[in-house]
């Protein structure tokens, strides 16, 4: 199985010129993905909506790839402000709970000051999930 290239149709992704994510094998490796809307390229204001965004618009990558987030083997959380970061706990638990990915936080600038946190995951396709 070779390399494949998934795009969830942001602008983004044609004008910097990446994917939303690459499949390589049963290696899905999702960019780093802010809570933008991409079908109306609108952003919500909080980091909790965003973060929900970011999550839903990681799904679809994933099950494009035929994987889902059960399949998520790492993830990286970056946040401008890391003091918003706890307020996003009880999303991220709803999602990856019962997965328990290894996980970092890292505190950054992202390029557009609308965006609160960007979520970049690691996942490795299972038989079942297939």
């Amino acid at each position: 199985m070779g390399r494949r290239h998934i795009s969830s149709g942001s602008t983004f992704e044609r004008e910097i010129g990446y994917s939303r994510a690459v499949v390589d094998g049963d290696w899905i490796f999702v960019s780093g993905t802010t809570g933008f809307d991409y079908e109306s390229m609108t952003i919500a204001g909080g980091i909790v909506e965003q973060a929900e965004q970011c999550l839903r618009n990681i799904e679809a990558a994933l099950e494009q790839a035929g994987a889902t987030l059960r399949d998520v083997v790492r993830v990286t959380y970056i946040v401008p402000n890391a003091s918003e970061f706890a307020s996003c706990w009880p999303t991220l638990r709803q999602y990856f709970g019962d997965v328990r990915p290894a996980a970092t936080m890292i505190a950054a600038g992202l390029a557009d000051a609308r965006m609160r946190i960007e979520i970049e995951v690691t996942a490795r396709r299972t038989a079942v999930a297939l």
